[in-house]
């Protein structure tokens, strides 16, 4: 059939299985706007209040889903705005559409009105970009771009189309979409080769990451954490991979880990990464990262293959198949002393805070008790992201979303919005600081006009937390510009922006307000006030190995 290159968009979409799109209008792309509305029964779209939002509300939608996360943008600025959310799609692996349009094809190149060549500007930050100037090749170039996205290592794609192309016709015929041939990297001896390592270890431990979640090789990878009898960290990425209330489970790893997983990996003879790239976040002090152990890393990309690490054995494939051979070979071990050992650290150093006032790790507590685990918990950056990450236990895969490889202030409303209108069965809760809500505040106008029951909990301390902590311990508390002395009053803002809105400044109210939240059907803001001065622990100094992580205790001492 005979069909205009915004039909086209449209159609394709629909072959792979989109029902859902964030994005903002403008001159460029007004063509497939127009479209947009003949599809408006089949294609959902929801306008968001600036394009930086609806990248992050896309790539939220695609962590909580596992589907391809799509949004649109016009072209010049509308584009640009986009930029900060695909590299932090691209930073995670997280596999997203951006479907752009640019001036049309006579005046591409004359720095026409709002020209810009946003499939140059993100090659660095996308897993493949194209610019569309034929029709003809539309169709099929937005199906590779599905492919591409969603196949092996997942990551954002963008497609740029001038908008002649988005008015002329072209021949359409609907096909079935298909996913990139999986090729088997790792062979038999790669197995085999991990096995005998395995089976010689008296202390072995698991070190997963994102990979694990991407997979969906959670049940796999609990099958073999207790076939080999090994203790399990997990990263950032890697949360909810493994069952957080696991007895094997021993906390995140890396900079704000816990003691019991950065000494305990510091100890072993054997580090097992499944999944996981190890950042510098993770590993601290390279040369001085698992000393004493053999390295077996398992990952789909052989680019991160003794990139930052180097290991005795690679198995190159899709975790979940790689633990499926691995656990149809090993034989159940039994590490009791080892696991002696390392429970012991758990008990010797647990997390702690301080239990008289309110604190955000107090919040995220009672949160954690009176959604029972059961949420999805999305995040900023900054200290409330690692408290977030270290007392809620979070249980299931695709259940805390947070931007861990580009750190994006600004990211988690956006995010909450698209992961509850992915999982609408689940309570969706953005966890956020003063210094990120400021940033990207304005998407709360997006949750109320379409009645997205997320919760925002600011935590506010007036400061921006994170950077103080820093300058508190390494600057010489020399505060330059992380103190924010201004008179904001964000229950306010969020009342304008057509949300409830409570604040909480002393424990007794915690409760009592979270339920109140968790009860309503609407998009609601919780502020927290807490000290300025509240520190995340444990931590390791940047460039120090992870076996010198120190807590409050250790300061005090």
């Amino acid at each position: 059939m005979l069909l205009t290159g915004s039909e086209i968009v449209m159609e394709v979409l629909k072959e792979n299985g989109v029902d859902t799109v964030f994005g903002y209008p403008g001159g460029t792309i007004l063509n497939i706007y127009d479209t947009l509305y003949d599809y408006r029964d089949s294609i959902k779209h929801y306008l968001t209040s600036h394009e930086q939002g609806a990248a992050h509300a896309a790539d939220g939608y695609a962590r909580a889903t596992g589907k391809p996360g799509v949004c649109f943008a016009t072209s010049g600025p509308g584009a640009t705005n986009l930029v900060t959310g695909i590299a932090t799609a691209y930073m995670d692996s997280v596999p997203l559409i951006a479907i752009t349009a640019n001036v049309a094809l006579p005046l591409l190149g004359k720095d026409t009105f709002q020209e810009v060549d946003i499939a140059g500007i993100t090659m660095p930050i996308t897993k493949h970009g194209y610019i569309v100037k034929d029709v003809n090749v539309l169709a099929d170039t937005l199906r590779k771009a599905f492919s591409i996205a969603t196949s092996g290592r997942p990551g954002p794609v963008i497609v740029d189309i001038t908008k002649d192309v988005t008015a002329a016709k072209a021949e359409f015929k609907s096909k079935t979409p298909e996913k990139l041939p999986q090729v088997r990297r790792y062979t038999d001896e790669d197995i085999d080769k991990a096995i005998r390592l395995i089976s010689k270890a008296k202390k072995p431990f698991i070190y997963t990451g994102g990979g694990t979640v991407i997979s969906g090789a959670c049940e796999e990878l609990k099958e073999f954490a207790h076939k080999i009898d090994a203790p399990v960290c997990d990263t950032l990425m890697g949360k909810g991979g493994f069952d957080g209330r696991d007895p094997l489970y021993t906390g995140m790893i890396g900079m704000h880990g816990t003691k019991a997983s950065n000494f305990g990996v510091s100890q072993c003879d054997l580090l097992i990464a499944i999944g996981a790239r190890f950042s510098d976040r993770v590993i601290g002090n390279a040369r001085k990262f698992a000393t004493g152990a053999k390295i077996i890393h398992i990952d789909i990309d052989p680019a991160e293959i003794n990139k930052n690490i180097k290991c005795n054995v690679s198995v190159i494939g899709d975790v979940k198949e790689v633990l499926k051979d691995l656990n149809s070979k090993l034989e159940d071990q039994d590490h009791g002393e080892w696991i002696k050992f390392v429970e012991d650290l758990k008990e010797k150093y647990p997390l702690d805070y301080d239990h008289s006032t309110l604190t955000c790790p107090y919040v995220i507590e009672e949160l954690y008790r009176l959604t029972e685990g059961d949420a999805i918990i999305t995040t900023d950056v900054g200290q409330h992201q690692m408290w977030a990450a270290q007392y809620y236990r979070y249980k299931e895969p695709r259940t805390f979303i947070s931007s861990g490889g580009l750190g994006t202030m600004g990211y988690g409303l956006g995010a909450s919005i698209g992961a509850k209108v992915g999982r609408s069965d689940k309570k969706v809760i953005n966890i956020a600081g003063d210094g990120c809500f400021r940033m990207n505040m304005n998407e709360l106008a997006t949750a109320s006009s379409f009645n997205i029951p997320i919760i925002e909990i600011v935590i506010n301390n007036s400061v921006l937390g994170m950077v103080r902590q820093w300058q508190t311990l390494f600057y010489d508390r020399r505060y330059s510009s992380t103190i924010l002395s201004d008179k904001v009053d964000y229950c306010k803002v969020a009342e304008a922006l057509g949300c409830k809105a409570r604040r909480i400044t002393k424990k007794e109210e915690v409760a009592d307000t979270l339920s109140w939240a968790l009860s309503l059907n609407e998009p609601v803001l919780i502020e927290a006030v807490i000290d300025q001065d509240d520190k995340v622990f444990p931590m390791v100094p940047a460039g120090a190995p992870i076996s010198e992580a120190f807590d409050g205790s250790d300061m005090k001492q």
